[in-house]
């Protein structure tokens, strides 16, 4: 929800219900005897509880029988006098088990800083079997101020008899509502009914005119008026002094309609609009450096037909935030390094075509001939690269939360107008340059790259056993040093807890700010790390995460600010935060590795499908394991030189991509098997292998080089946030 500057509303929004109920209301003197009943039944069971000496258990039965009537007098005072200075602490020395929190003067209600306490006393079994079973006590929407006092009312709704949750008339009658004003010019929300809600409503109000009707949101009382006559028509009105943003939300979620269950927010992120556009400035930024550096990179390399490549690069730019600005996707860092990857993908479609162009002008064809042939061969390895790509961001965005979503999205649409604007777009214009000309009317090598990579002869097959000692010692030692490092280095996503990023005026210690704040998180987990300057850091604890509550997110704020207290000085300002519930963490480390054994087994069985032998899905799988695996040891090892970058959401989208970018390069060669094999059935798996590998190694090359390139501009200049996905693409396509 980008620009939001009241998170509040947001949030309260988000987590209502929309149960809107229309409820009957007890007379005060017809639920007056219940209380009177149930405070001495509560009263009964404290001076069992005390024990006390028979004269304090006179004296307390007094002081219940006087507060009976007390109760009675209070529900009958018609003005907010005096009696509103009495302190919740007085009136509990003075009154019984439950009146004595009914201190709110003139009508039936508590003082805020006592609700918990009335709450647990009418949810008690003594309440539960005094009470009739149609009699709920309902909070009021808002608190009353009175003389320096918050006090809120609480109004007994008339159930079914049976106790049943169901209301009289609820909320699913509503045709329309829409903020008004009444004749007095305060905002209110004016409701229309359907054909049956009206007459329901018509008949209610008719049953109990001269009696309170009240109008219920999420179990909160928002009006109870007076019935001055029947109502017919179906339109009524919500009224209770609101500002008219209430107003307006109150009757956006009345249209909306009721959800079927309560709702609650598990995660959460808030980032400051200061943060936010530094955020978003440098991923544009490194976006604009990617594309550059790339349509530099192809104009070098393949000339005239690299200006068609950057040509096509650019239309389909066009063509993705055209289709983003469609859906009204908002623009994440998450979503720009996605697009910062489909920039760096979608040139590798032209790579495999332009190279595939020189082959076959090498191979004596003319410029058309070897134009039609290039594009119609590589069209196979591109459709399966495209399509192991899609399924990755399909798996991603529907396992992920939040901003791997928005990657997903992002790089889902990248593959489809990649794919279009290689195959289709760039075709149309080499086919309009090349029309009734020669070869020279367009080039696809510079004299910087007519001889690059030609004549290549590695026999990688027979020195693939040094690759596997060369990647089992990486692994071993990664996997050896996360577990001296007392395990992976889990970011919030996966273990739960809150995350703060806090700037200073001046540059600060971590391990000085750690020391302030460790004590007031009470000994919970905690670490603190620098944030990209030296005066930013970020503050991670697992303080109450256990507790998802609005109250303990203040809490852990109120505990954060103590702790920098002592740094007023330097003038910390939290710039950004972010929520994961513990439950929520365990269920994204079940989803992620969930998602990668869901994308392995879609590679396996797409690869056996396209290539019709389960050797070539087990070879693919077992080598993108081991990327994976090569992945994650690179983080420990990077830790102990001081690198510390955490393992997260991005993290996993990271990792995926490596294995999209290493199936890429591998259904590349695949397919070139394929075609040798077709050619001569009878070759070995060296004369296969090695020359597939040799043939494409031009292919792979550079597309490594746009790739690296492109990634690590985006781990120098993407910023923290990215950094850690920059540097897990960085080490995977090496």
């Amino acid at each position: 929800l980008p620009g939001v500057d009241n998170p509040d509303r947001v949030r309260k929004l988000l987590q209502g219900q929309a149960k809107l109920e229309f409820y009957e209301v007890w007379g005060q003197q017809e639920f007056a005897p219940y209380l009177i009943q149930l405070d001495k039944v509560l009263t009964d069971k404290e001076k069992a509880v005390a024990a006390a000496p028979a004269a304090d258990t006179a004296k307390a039965t007094t002081a219940t029988a006087g507060d009976s009537s007390s109760l009675a007098a209070q529900l009958a005072k018609k003005t907010l006098a005096s009696k509103a200075k009495t302190d919740s602490t007085t009136a509990a020395q003075q009154g019984g088990a439950l009146t004595r929190y009914f201190t709110m003067p003139g009508a039936l209600g508590v003082n805020l800083r006592d609700t918990a306490r009335v709450n647990r006393l009418l949810r008690s079994d003594e309440a539960r079997a005094t009470l009739p079973p149609n009699l709920v006590l309902l909070y009021d929407a808002k608190p009353k101020d009175l003389n320096g006092q918050s006090f809120i009312r609480l109004i007994a709704v008339k159930k079914d008899r049976t106790g049943a949750t169901s209301a009289p008339l609820t909320g699913e009658v509503v045709s329309d509502a829409r903020m008004d004003y009444d004749q007095t010019g305060r905002p209110e929300v004016s409701m229309s009914m359907n054909p049956n809600g009206s007459k329901k409503w018509q008949r209610m109000t008719a049953a109990n005119i001269g009696k309170q009707v009240a109008v219920v949101l999420d179990d909160v009382v928002y009006s109870d008026p007076v019935v001055q006559s029947e109502i017919s028509g179906g339109n009524t009105q919500i009224s209770g002094s609101f500002s008219i943003e209430e107003a307006q939300d109150l009757a956006q979620v009345l249209k909306a309609g009721k959800l079927p269950a309560p709702t609650r927010i598990v995660e959460e992120a808030v980032v400051g609009p200061s943060l936010g556009r530094e955020a978003i400035n440098q991923g544009l930024y490194s976006s604009l450096a990617g594309l550059l550096i790339i349509m530099v990179f192809m104009t070098v390399y393949y000339g005239r037909a690299g200006l068609v490549a950057d040509a096509a690069l650019l239309f389909n730019m066009f063509l993705i935030l055209g289709v983003l600005a469609q859906f009204g996707t908002a623009l994440t860092l998450p979503g720009i390094a996605g697009l910062i990857l489909v920039i760096a993908s979608s040139v590798d479609a032209n790579v495999l075509i332009f190279e595939r162009i020189r082959e076959e002008l090498d191979h004596g064809l003319s410029l058309h001939d070897a134009v039609n042939a290039g594009y119609n061969r590589a069209f196979s390895a591109i459709f399966d690269s495209n399509v192991t790509t899609m399924l990755i961001a399909i798996i991603l965005g529907f396992f992920g939360t939040g901003p791997v979503q928005s990657f997903a999205v992002t790089l889902g649409i990248g593959v489809l107008t990649s794919f279009l604007s290689a195959v289709y777009v760039s075709r149309l214009i080499i086919e309009a340059l090349i029309k009734g000309k020669t070869t020279s009317s367009i080039s696809f090598s510079t004299f910087l790259s007519r001889n690059l990579f030609q004549n290549v002869n590695f026999d990688i097959v027979g020195k693939r056993k040094i690759a596997y000692a060369a990647s089992t010692i990486i692994i071993v030692i990664g996997f050896v040093l996360m577990y001296l490092q007392g395990g992976p280095n889990l970011g919030v996503d996966f273990k739960g807890g809150r995350s703060y990023v806090v700037d200073f005026n001046k540059a600060v210690v971590s391990s000085d700010i750690a020391d302030a704040v460790r004590p007031v998180f009470q000994g919970a987990g905690l670490e603190v790390k620098q944030y990209g300057a030296d005066n930013r850091m970020r503050i991670t604890t697992s303080y109450l995460a256990e507790d998802e509550t609005q109250v303990a997110d203040k809490k852990v704020v109120a505990a954060l600010n103590q702790g920098l207290s002592k740094f007023a000085a330097d003038a910390p300002v939290i710039k950004s935060t972010s929520k994961v519930g513990a439950t929520i963490a365990d269920d994204i480390k079940r989803t992620s590795v969930l998602s990668l054994g869901l994308t392995l087994l879609g590679i396996f069985i797409y690869v056996l499908f396209r290539f019709e032998k389960w050797q070539y899905s087990m070879a693919a799988v077992i080598a993108l394991f081991h990327d994976a695996l090569l992945v994650i040891a690179s983080y420990p090892i990077a830790r102990a030189f001081g690198l510390n970058y955490e393992m997260d959401q991005i993290f996993v989208a990271a990792v995926l991509s490596i294995i999209g970018f290493s199936m890429n390069d591998t259904v590349v060669i695949y397919d070139r098997i394929r075609e040798y094999l077709r050619n001569d059935p009878k070759l070995t798996f060296a004369q296969v292998v090695n020359p597939a590998l040799n043939s494409t190694f031009s292919r792979t090359m550079i597309t490594f080089t746009t790739v690296f390139l492109v990634v690590l501009v985006l781990y120098i200049f993407g910023g923290e946030t990215l950094r850690s996905f920059s540097f897990a693409m960085m080490i995977g396509i090496i």
